[in-house]
């Protein structure tokens, strides 16, 4: 994986592109209290929530 930046800035775009924002960002909330996640580095969780979002938007879960 390259720097932190990068995965900040594909993430951020990736979200952007799907419009996927709002659920994003209430799954990191969600995670901020999850002790599963405490230790993480950030750039971990980010990757993590990115991936569940997508993941759960392609299944049809959250779609508008």
């Amino acid at each position: 994986m390259g720097h932190w930046e990068d995965t900040f800035w594909e993430v951020t775009e990736s979200i952007n592109k799907k419009g996927l924002k709002k659920e994003f960002d209430a799954q990191l909330e969600k995670m901020r209290y999850q002790d599963k996640h405490r230790y993480k580095e950030t750039r971990d969780k980010w990757r993590y929530a990115h991936d569940k979002v997508v993941k759960e938007n392609s299944n049809g879960r959250n779609t508008r």
